[in-house]
């Protein structure tokens, strides 16, 4: 059966990663009969330049038509002075928004052949294999109301509103839960329960919902420890799950527990399963279109694509051995390079990922 692939390549070296993940999925059509059908749309910054808005209403259609949705990045400094509706972000957020992606799975996995490469200490980080599950639609990104005033004083302020409904916290807990009965059945909530209330109900729920999962660990930590945990002892916690705005702060400092935020991939998945596939890592203007980028996250989230929304467990797998195969041959783009190793830019580390997966036919 014929699945189609919304790719949006976005902006910075968005379009330079993805292309290497559409060598894969060629290769995978090709080689291993696979009927994987892509057509590209424009969001972000390159949306903007061209018609006046980061998310047009094709975009929007031709993502809601797919089986699934690939992402590359958006956003960079071109777009910056524009009014915040405007700025290649609101592309991203709406998209999320409107397919109702309420669910960011964020793993962080450390590949053996990276244990230099990651920041600390080997015997902190060896075997690191965690998941952290960002709710992804609600919280102070969304809440209203939100904006920029004067106040009585004549003061300028800016404020925000963190905001989230029981049945919001209830459906990103059993997404939780669920994932925590498929691993080693630990579960870990970040909130801030001792200063906001928002959270403090964020807590209340998930105790309620863990009653419904007896065989899974449910343990609750704040925010602040929760971040210096994730540096301390990462191999403590199997699955992580918290709000919109603590998750995007953990999920990256989880990353370079990694070695590169170039190495992880995300899945935003609504009720049905479909979802939307991107690297965690931003746009990167600073190295658009030196060919210098990795598109390994890319390449993983195309196989989380295969696992989570095509139920195609064997070709993601076949991806992900690719790409230790990869690894373990030496290729490294420059966020992980070390001595010994060999240097290689985007478009190759692309072309050794496809050679070593045709060569496991």
């Amino acid at each position: 059966m014929t699945q189609k692939i919304a790719v949006l390549p976005g902006d910075g070296i968005g379009p330079e990663i993805v292309a290497e993940a559409l060598k894969v999925i060629d290769c995978l059509n090709q080689d291993f009969g696979l009927a994987l059908e892509t057509e590209a749309a424009l969001i972000g910054g390159a949306a903007y330049d061209v018609h006046g808005t980061p998310f047009p209403e094709a975009t929007l259609a031709l993502a809601r038509a797919a089986d699934s949705v690939l992402l590359g990045a958006v956003g960079g400094p071109k777009w910056e002075p524009l009014n915040y509706a405007l700025r290649p972000e609101r592309g991203l957020l709406g998209l999320r928004a409107e397919l109702e992606l309420f669910a960011n799975l964020r793993p962080a996995l450390l590949y053996p052949q990276l244990e230099a490469a990651s920041t600390l200490r080997p015997e902190v980080v060896s075997g690191l294999d965690i998941v952290i599950i960002r709710e992804l639609t609600g919280g102070i990104y969304f809440g209203q109301p939100r904006g920029r005033r004067v106040n009585d004083k004549g003061e300028r302020e800016g404020f925000n509103t963190l905001i989230y409904s029981e049945s919001e916290i209830r459906r990103i807990a059993h997404i939780g839960f669920q994932t925590a009965q498929k691993r080693n059945k630990r579960l870990c909530s970040v909130d801030k329960a001792n200063v906001l209330e928002c959270t403090e109900l964020w807590r209340e729920i998930m105790i309620e919902v863990g009653q419904e999962y007896p065989d899974v660990a449910l343990s609750h930590m704040y925010v602040d420890n929760a971040a210096m945990q994730l540096v301390r002892a990462p191999k403590q916690f199997d699955v992580m799950v918290t709000d919109n705005m603590f998750g995007d702060i953990l999920s990256d400092c989880a990353a370079m527990l990694t070695g590169s935020i170039g190495m992880l991939p995300s899945a935003s998945l609504d009720k049905n399963g479909k979802g939307m596939y991107e690297p965690i890592h931003g746009s990167a203007p600073d190295i658009s279109g030196k060919g210098v980028a990795n598109p390994i996250a890319t390449v993983l989230s195309l196989a989380m694509m295969l696992r989570y929304s095509f139920d195609d467990a064997a070709s993601a797998d076949r991806i992900e051995q690719a790409v230790t195969a990869a690894l373990d041959a030496g290729y490294r783009t420059a966020d992980i390079h070390s001595e010994g190793t060999r240097k290689v830019g985007t478009a190759e580390m692309g072309d050794a990922i496809v050679a070593a997966l045709r060569a496991s036919r």
